[in-house]
């Protein structure tokens, strides 16, 4: 069994030599593969050329031939039976193997004794290059690998200080939720007092009320059996009268001390928070939509001690639109101060001054409140804030024609009055 290099050169050589052969001598085996280049003669007939070469002595002979124009001085050398030491083994058990001369088996085997020990040469050599690679890698590998182990201790000792700081975070975060929900519970506890004294005062009021009603029906039925008893009885039931009447004022001075209410004049719209500037005071709040009949405002105006809130822009660009806005807040105060004189109701005028610096000045007027938003506030919000500082009962008619602003004050007693019913009243 020849070495495979030494097969390989066995096969390049009868692959010349067959390229160079009459068809008629080329053998049957290869016949197939003669037609073909030299290199894919040696590549897709290489085994049938090795076993032409080992069986057919004809073309063994045409195959040395070639070898011999190929390594003229090795066949010399050869052919005295001896093996040059600077030629390559490959060649050199090669043309042993075609020339055959006497002893050529002993020659064949030192020849491949040399292949061998060559091709075990290369083989280690190849060995010891590969290892050496696979060192490099793998101290590469292991510089890399301290690398990462480097970096990812780095980003470890990162994530630990953040997860630290994340921690003390949160933990601030629960105290703080937990003072806010203490300061809620508290605020909850004084405003359920606040209103429980408040309902006990109610209920104090209303049963006063009550009592004196009935003293009221008392003198009233004793009046009317005066009437009925003559003259001279008259005078003695408008004592009695006048008396009650007496009774009734002592018995509100002692209910108004008894809730301490101190003497003010102060309104409920008077306590809403304004914006002010140097020239004018101002404040904010919010309306809805309900009828644009002015004869529908006029007959609300006539309600006993009803607040009249008015959504100042709203009215403004409903009725003067073109005007410039200071002249349109100077018409609306005057007509707005004329109603009130007429009706002598209490009135308010919102703006919206949360997106200037300080609100503009407002030329004030006899009988009627200002008011424009505070920085961060809407007018809507200011005009929500006038109608909850009302007490319930109490009449509020609100002007604008801004659907939200009517629903923020929808409740029992408000009524929301379209922008055109007031700009029709202060027409008219």
């Amino acid at each position: 069994m020849l070495p495979e290099p030494v097969r390989v050169r066995l096969v390049a050589f009868g692959a010349q030599a067959l390229g160079s052969m009459p068809a008629a001598e080329v053998p049957p085996a290869l016949r197939p593969v003669a037609k073909f280049a030299a290199a894919k003669r040696s590549r897709l007939g290489g085994t049938a050329i090795g076993a032409a070469i080992a069986g057919e002595p004809a073309f063994r002979a045409k195959t040395f031939e070639v070898a011999t124009q190929a390594h003229p001085d090795l066949v010399r050398v050869l052919e005295q039976s001896e093996l040059p030491v600077a030629a390559d083994p490959v060649d050199v058990a090669a043309l042993v193997y075609l020339q055959r001369p006497d002893g050529w088996e002993k020659l064949l085997d030192a020849a491949l004794d040399a292949v061998r020990e060559s091709t075990d040469t290369e083989r280690r050599d190849r060995e010891a290059q590969a290892a050496t690679r696979v060192r490099e890698q793998l101290d590469a590998a292991r510089a890399s690998a301290r690398e990462t182990r480097e970096r990812l201790k780095g980003e470890i000792s990162r994530l630990k200080e953040e997860n630290t700081a994340l921690r003390r975070k949160l933990q601030q975060a629960r105290q703080q939720l937990a003072s806010a929900q203490e300061g809620e519970r508290n605020a909850r506890e004084h405003a359920s007092s606040a209103v429980d004294q408040a309902q006990t005062a109610q209920r104090a009021a209303e049963a006063e009320m009550r009592r004196l009603r009935g003293r009221l029906a008392e003198a009233e039925e004793a009046a009317t059996s005066a009437r009925r008893s003559g003259r001279g009885e008259r005078d003695l039931t408008t004592a009695r009268l006048a008396l009650l009447l007496d009774t009734l004022s002592d018995a509100a001075s002692g209910l108004r001390r008894e809730l301490a209410l101190p003497a003010s004049s102060l309104r409920p719209g008077d306590t809403v928070q304004e914006a002010r500037s140097p020239a004018a005071r101002v404040d904010s709040s919010g309306g809805g939509r309900s009828a644009a009949e002015p004869a529908y405002l006029a007959e609300l105006l006539t309600l006993p001690h009803v607040h009249l809130v008015v959504d100042g822009y709203n009215v403004t660009k409903t009725a003067w639109r073109t005007m410039p806005l200071d002249a349109q807040r100077t018409r609306l105060v005057q007509g707005l101060a004329a109603i009130a004189a007429r009706s002598g109701s209490e009135v308010t005028c919102v703006f919206d001054g949360a997106d200037v610096s300080a609100p503009p000045p407002v030329t004030p007027a006899q009988g009627i409140r200002v008011r424009f938003s505070p920085e961060g506030r809407s007018a809507d919000e200011l005009i929500g804030d006038l109608v909850e500082a009302e007490p319930d009962g109490r009449a509020v008619v609100v002007v604008t024609s801004d659907r939200e602003i009517a629903e923020r004050v929808r409740r029992p007693g408000v009524r929301v009055v379209e922008a055109v019913a007031l700009a029709g009243l202060l027409r008219a």
